[in-house]
């Protein structure tokens, strides 16, 4: 009974000992930098917003792997992103880069402000003209007694 006590309790905590694994693979520190720095700017593509250093996912353990492949192979970073991206598209790229395709992305935060800004515009002018409507109404109104 005691065993099986344990051997249920060992499989109810078990989800808790994934880890990511972040350790050390690399001997020289420059390379170690390089490996983190890439792995922080690569987007986990079955997580949301997650980089694959820090998603536990399956894929991102194997894109992890497959960086550390590309970097002991002496590929440059610009040779591991057009690998990344011609594999995945520009999805798996935290920062998207700045194309025709993406300026609308881009250019999204700059479009929405100009927008909340004609509309605070247009609701001041409108309150504006109600509010002088208002006063020559009442400027017309007689006096009562």
């Amino acid at each position: 009974m005691i065993r099986i006590a344990a051997l249920l309790a060992c499989l109810a905590l078990s989800p808790l000992a994934v880890a990511v694994d972040t350790g050390q693979r690399f001997e020289d520190p420059g390379m170690q930098a390089r490996y983190e720095r890439l792995i922080r700017d690569l987007r986990c593509l079955v997580c949301r917003s997650e980089s694959i250093a820090d998603s536990n996912a399956t894929l991102a353990a194997d894109l992890r792997r497959e960086v550390e492949a590309l970097i002991r192979a002496g590929r440059s970073d610009e040779e591991i992103y057009a690998f990344m991206t011609e594999r995945y598209g520009d999805f798996i790229l935290l920062r998207p880069p700045v194309a025709p395709r993406t300026w609308l992305l881009w250019a999204a935060p700059a479009l929405f402000l100009a927008g909340g800004f004609a509309v605070v515009l247009v609701v001041i002018r409108r309150r504006a003209r109600i509010g002088l409507a208002n006063a020559a109404a009442l400027e017309e109104e007689p006096d009562r007694p």
